[in-house]
Formats: structure tokens, C-alpha cells, sequence
């Protein structure tokens, strides 16, 4: 499925803020989620493709698809 097509249930918006920021965020919005839903974090912390990418190994949740756009970085997780 293609990012831009891609369906979310909750969106995120990081932008502006650095590491750990976007992942805390990440976090606090996943926990709220029910098992199977996607939130979409939008982030322009350079580093965040790496850390979304080691968050997603570290906590079961799913890296479903990614996007850029500009400096925009788009993550979509699938809550475990």
C-alpha cells in the first residue's frame, strides 16, 4: 500500500521537535490505541527514520510504511 493511501486512525504531529521527542509522542499516542490500529507521526527530526525504525523492532509495534515529503517524515504503526 502506498504512504499516500495509506489509512490511519490517529495522526501525530512532530514537527520541529528532535530525538527523544517524536518517539515519547509515539509513544503516549500508541498507548492509547487499541491492538490493530495506525497512528501517523509526522516528524523533521533527521535522525527519525533510525530511531522510528529501532522503536518498532524494540516494541512489537509494527513500522507499517514511511514516507517523505520535503523534511517531513511520515512513520504509520500498527499497534501489537
Amino acid at each position: 500500500m502506498l504512504p499516500e493511501s495509506q489509512s490511519f486512525d490517529v495522526e501525530v504531529d512532530a514537527t520541529g521537535l528532535n530525538c527523544p521527542l517524536p518517539i515519547l509522542k509515539a509513544k503516549k499516542a500508541l498507548a492509547e490505541l487499541t491492538s490493530g490500529q495506525v497512528l501517523k507521526v509526522i516528524s523533521t527530526d533527521p535522525g527519525a527514520k533510525r530511531d522510528f525504525e529501532a522503536f518498532a523492532r524494540q516494541t512489537g509495534n509494527e513500522l507499517i510504511a514511511q514516507s517523505q515529503a520535503g523534511d517531513a517524515l511520515s512513520f504509520y504503526l500498527m499497534r501489537r
